[in-house]
C-alpha cells in the first residue's frame, strides 16, 4: 500500500468563510490525497458550516482529485446528537469516520474508518472492530513506537489502512465540560461560541506563566505542536501507510507540501524538517510519546535508534 498524506478533521471553530477559503486552496494546491470533514469536537457549531457548506466543501475537493471522508462527533450526549449521528451514519458515497462508539450502533456492519478519538492501542481493539466493518485506523498520537509496529504488524494482517497524525497539536483528553466557556465566567448551553475566539485553540498556562497545554471547548490538546517528519522512514517500515497533518492557521499548503515532499522521497527529512521550522509557528514542535518520552518534549534521536 503506497504511503499517502491526509488532512484531518478541523479541530477549532473558525468562521465559514475562513473554512471556506482553507478547503478551496487545499483543493487547489495541496498534494494531500484525503481530506477529512465535519464537526467532530461541538455539536453546537455545526450551523455555522456543516448545515450549509458541507457538501459544497466535499463537492469542491472531489472535483479536485481528494478523497473526502466525513467524520463523526467526538461525544454525543443529548438527543439532538444522537439524530444528527443517525442521519451522518445514513450518508452513502463517501467513507464515514468514526470518534465515538455510539456510531457503530448507527453503522451496523456498514465499512468504516476509526478515528484517532476512539482510542485503539492493541490488536484485539483492532481485530474486533475489523470485524464490525472498520477498514481503516488511525491512531491515537500517544502511542509509543512499540505499540505503533504492533499495531501496524496486526493492520498489514487485516489488510487494513492505519494512519498516525505526524503534524499539529495533539488530542489529548475529551471532556463533558466546555473549559472554553468556564474560563470565561459562562456555562456551556450559553458559551456564546467563546471558542471561536482563539482559531488555534486557548493556551493553558501553568502559574508561572509557562505555556503548558491547549484547550478547544472541551477538548485539551498538547501545547506544542507534534512534528514527525524525521521519522517518516522508520513509520513506513513499521507498516504506516497513511500520515495526517491536523489543520491550523499557519501556512498549510506550505506544510503539505514539505510533508508530501519528506514522505515520497523527492526531499531528505532533515531538510523538510528545518524548512518546517522556518515556517514561523510560534509553538514548539515536540514528538517524545512516539520516542517514549514525555509528549511536551522533543527527541534529535534517530527513530532506528529506538527499535
Amino acid at each position: 500500500m503506497a504511503a499517502e498524506l491526509t488532512l484531518g478533521p478541523n479541530l477549532f471553530h473558525w468562521p465559514a468563510e475562513m473554512k471556506l477559503d482553507f478547503y478551496n486552496r487545499i483543493a487547489d494546491e495541496s498534494p494531500v490525497s484525503t481530506v477529512y470533514l465535519g464537526e467532530v469536537i461541538c455539536s453546537k457549531r455545526t450551523p455555522f458550516f456543516d448545515d450549509h457548506h458541507l457538501d459544497k466543501v466535499a463537492d469542491r475537493l472531489e472535483r479536485a482529485g481528494k478523497k473526502v471522508v466525513f467524520c463523526s462527533f467526538s461525544e454525543v450526549v443529548i438527543k439532538r446528537e444522537r439524530n444528527l449521528l443517525r442521519e451522518w451514519a445514513e450518508q452513502e458515497g463517501r467513507d464515514l469516520e468514526v470518534n465515538n462508539t455510539a456510531a457503530l450502533l448507527y453503522l451496523k456492519n456498514k465499512p468504516h474508518r476509526i478515528g484517532a478519538l476512539l482510542n485503539v492501542y492493541n490488536e484485539d481493539t483492532m481485530a474486533y472492530l475489523h470485524e464490525q466493518g472498520a477498514t481503516h485506523f488511525a491512531l491515537l498520537p500517544e502511542l509509543p513506537r512499540a505499540a505503533v509496529a504492533k499495531l501496524g504488524e496486526k493492520a498489514a494482517e487485516l489488510g487494513v489502512g492505519l494512519e498516525v497524525q505526524v503534524f499539529g497539536r495533539a488530542s489529548l483528553a475529551l471532556s463533558a465540560r466546555c473549559y472554553h466557556a468556564r474560563a470565561h465566567a459562562r456555562t456551556k448551553d450559553n458559551c456564546q461560541f467563546v471558542c471561536g475566539e482563539d482559531l488555534d485553540g486557548m493556551t493553558l498556562k501553568t502559574m508561572d506563566e509557562k505555556p503548558f497545554l491547549t484547550v478547544n471547548g472541551i477538548q485539551t490538546l498538547s501545547y506544542g505542536y507534534l512534528d514527525l517528519m524525521p521519522d517518516i522512514e522508520d513509520l513506513k517500515s513499521i507498516g504506516v501507510t497513511h500520515y495526517r497533518v491536523m489543520p491550523h492557521t499557519c501556512d498549510m499548503i506550505a506544510v503539505t507540501r514539505l510533508f508530501d515532499d519528506v514522505l515520497q522521497g523527492r526531499m531528505a527529512p532533515a531538510e523538510g524538517d528545518a524548512k518546517l521550522r522556518e515556517l514561523g509557528i510560534e509553538a514548539p514542535f515536540v514528538n517524545g510519546f512516539y520516542h517514549g518520552r514525555s509528549g511536551h518534549t522533543w527527541s534529535d534521536r534517530a527513530a532506528a535508534e529506538l527499535a
